[in-house]
């Protein structure tokens, strides 16, 4: 079962900001994966609990975990979810 998003004060989409909400919570999750938050092979949150903790639409997740994937910081099992990937 994924683990539950707090938010903390680091962890706020700034909707006002220069930085595209999408490359926020990117960056955002990207922290938390490399801080160990979340263990390898391991699921992250789902994009409805990232839609739900963030206040963001469904394609701005979906570009972010886009960027994700695109950096090998984590994968997409279809059905499955989204994981950590090994380093």
């Amino acid at each position: 079962m994924p683990s539950v998003v707090s938010v903390g004060p680091d962890d706020l989409i700034d909707h006002e900001g220069p930085v595209p909400p999408y490359r926020q919570l990117a960056a955002i999750l990207a922290a938390r994966i490399e801080r160990g938050d979340w263990q390898p092979d391991r699921a992250i949150p789902s994009e409805n609990q990232l839609v739900g903790t963030y206040g963001i639409a469904r394609t701005t997740v979906r570009r972010a975990v886009a960027l994700l994937v695109e950096q090998g910081l984590i994968y997409v099992v279809p059905q499955r979810g989204m994981f950590v990937r090994r380093r």
